[in-house]
């Protein structure tokens, strides 16, 4: 799989931070493993999110003591160097998920961003409540959604017309707060219809980022792009990430 522009982008600003730090050939303890749904985003009064059904887990790098988190659907166990996070091959979300949750780690530690760990217990439907001051704004009156985050399409869909489109099969096709949830590749249309769109941060891990930038405003929402969105400057997010 060939690396998307983006990915591309923040790998390479990833490494001018730290060569800048001078921690290029440090060996640093670095550590990812998948949390507990618990463990990541608490004990939410609802239950349908992604985390608490299943489909994702949250990957966690530690960085000299810093967490950083990245959502992503395959995950695992990993232990080596900055740098060999740095150089893995971004060809399968497991690497990829790795990659971006020890960028937030790291942006962190050096003070790059503020926020890199997910919100827990009633912050999401916190959350949800400060989404509308942030897109009126840009005066839209159709969002296009890219990927089923509970909260804030509740929130979108009583202020806005909405179309949205997710990955997961159980989602594809079913009516979630009086929208049809449309397939992945419904994203074509949606991104032509729309006059803003609302994109979830995974679409970094999943390395689908490219396809939705370019053409109408965008903000990409949640922890998991909380690093990427302040080196390349992306509209992003998250208010209530810890």
């Amino acid at each position: 799989m060939i690396m998307g522009t983006l990915l591309n982008r923040v790998r390479k600003e990833m490494r001018n931070h730290i060569t800048e730090h001078a921690i290029e050939n440090e060996m640093v303890s670095v550590f990812a493993r998948p949390l507990t749904p618990e463990e990541a985003i608490g004990k939410p009064v609802h239950n349908d999110y992604p985390l608490l059904k299943g489909k994702e887990r949250i990957m966690q790098a530690v960085f000299q003591g810093v967490k950083g988190h990245a959502y992503s659907d395959h995950t695992g166990n990993f232990s080596g160097s900055l740098s060999q996070v740095i150089n893995l091959p971004m060809d399968s979300n497991f690497h990829r998920a790795l990659f971006v949750a020890t960028a937030n780690a790291v942006l962190r530690k050096i003070g790059v961003i503020k926020k890199s760990c997910h919100c827990k217990d009633e912050d999401p439907v916190r959350c949800a409540t400060y989404l509308k001051d942030v897109l009126l704004p840009f005066s839209p009156k159709r969002i296009g959604m890219i990927g089923h985050q509970p909260r804030l399409l509740e929130e979108v869909s009583r202020n806005f017309e909405v179309r949205i489109c997710d990955r997961d099969p159980q989602n594809i096709g079913t009516v979630k707060s009086g929208v049809m949830v449309e397939d992945p590749e419904a994203y074509k249309e949606i991104k032509k219809w729309a006059d803003l769109i609302l994109a979830t941060g995974t679409t970094l891990v999943n390395d689908t980022i490219d396809n939705f930038t370019g053409y109408v405003p965008i903000i990409f929402y949640g922890i998991t792009i909380s690093g990427a969105a302040r080196l390349l400057n992306l509209n992003h997010f998250c208010p209530l990430g810890r």
